[in-house]
């Protein structure tokens, strides 16, 4: 986008404040817009009881994405906007459409209403690409030999890896090893067992449900020149020991939200939201958590503290960081709902 057009876009959207031109332009067509990035569903398919697979045609604002890199994905549900973080499975090489398999969680808002609702025809929000669980280098001049460890709904970013280095013509050595519950489970079977039949690639399922033991020492007899690893919590840990006592780098990509306990022994103190008015008793949950059992609504994503959605102004109290344990008690500081809990009493501007 121009200087000009950026210019031009400032000054129509101060004069139709209170609301942003892209809130006018939707009443048109969902899929006009003049900053905001949106996406068109293309194709759904839902190839497991748990996942939806389908794509998405972009606007023009989005820039592309590096093979496994996250976007945020938001919808409305009951009249509220929600987000969350999924990544694309293509290849980076591959122009037009994105696509996307999310897998309905128990528990998930977000995942659930896609899995049994999404449409062809719907228009879906998205971000710009983020993330660092990418390739090192650049085509041509990647490492040799990529070992890829999965599990679950991990397989999508892991899928992206593979087919970026196929349409590189990547000639070394490309190890999948995914773990699922079974063969029923897998929504990218096909896929990866076509991706197998190169002479370069290789694929191993574990299927636990069926016997199959999760990650440990037994299942990498060779660790690459650099590993990925993207599943489930233990999964993730086991892979980093693993590859911390190789002496080879791991690359590791999140999908579960970090749990909140108390910062020491019980929860204590008052949390207040001042722009509602509204006041609860702390109970050791994050903020963001919190806040939503409240009935606040407060803008989310990733819900790791991955993609800063939902900054708010903490003007009074002590928080921690549910990641790190750090805590912090400066006054009128932009702080990660999803990551921070409270420490006695608490203040935050929502």
């Amino acid at each position: 986008m121009s200087r000009f057009t950026r210019f031009a876009g400032s000054v129509v959207e101060a004069v139709l404040t209170p609301h942003a031109v892209d809130r006018y332009l939707e009443l048109v067509d969902p899929m006009v817009t003049w900053t905001e990035i949106r996406g068109r569903v293309t194709a759904v398919s839902r190839r497991t009881d748990r996942t939806v697979t389908f794509t998405v045609t972009p606007t023009r604002q989005f820039e592309g994405f590096e093979a496994g890199q996250f976007i945020q994905v938001s919808t409305v549900i009951d009249g509220v906007r929600q987000t969350r973080c999924f990544s694309p499975a293509g290849s980076q090489h591959a122009p037009g459409e994105l696509e996307f398999t999310v897998t309905a969680d128990a528990d998930g808002l977000v995942s659930t209403h896609l899995r049994e609702n999404l449409a062809v025809g719907d228009v879906l929000g998205l971000t710009p690409a983020a993330g660092t669980f990418t390739l090192p280098g650049t085509p041509g001049n990647r490492p040799e030999r990529i070992r890829l460890i999965s599990g679950g709904s991990g397989v999508t970013p892991v899928l992206s890896i593979v087919r970026t280095l196929v349409d590189e013509q990547h000639e070394g050595a490309i190890d999948v090893l995914h773990f699922c519950r079974d063969a029923a489970d897998n929504p990218y079977r096909r896929e990866l067992e076509h991706l197998a039949r190169r002479p370069n690639v290789s694929v191993t399922y574990v299927y636990t449900r069926a016997g199959g033991r999760h990650l440990g020492p037994e299942h990498l007899e060779d660790f690459g020149d650099i590993g990925f690893a993207c599943g489930p919590a233990p999964l993730l840990e086991t892979a980093k020991q693993l590859y911390s006592d190789a002496g080879v780098e791991l690359r590791v990509e999140e999908f579960t939200p970090p749990v909140a306990a108390a910062p020491s022994g019980e929860a204590t103190g008052t949390l207040r939201f001042t722009k509602a008015g509204t006041e609860v008793d702390n109970d050791g949950r994050s903020i963001l958590d919190q806040a939503e059992s409240s009935g606040l609504f407060p803008e989310s994503g990733c819900r790791m503290g991955i993609c800063f959605s939902c900054t708010a102004v903490r003007t009074s109290g002590c928080t921690t960081n549910i990641l790190t344990g750090e805590t912090n008690d400066e006054p009128d500081q932009h702080i990660q709902l999803c990551i921070s809990a409270p420490v006695g009493d608490v203040e935050i501007a929502l």
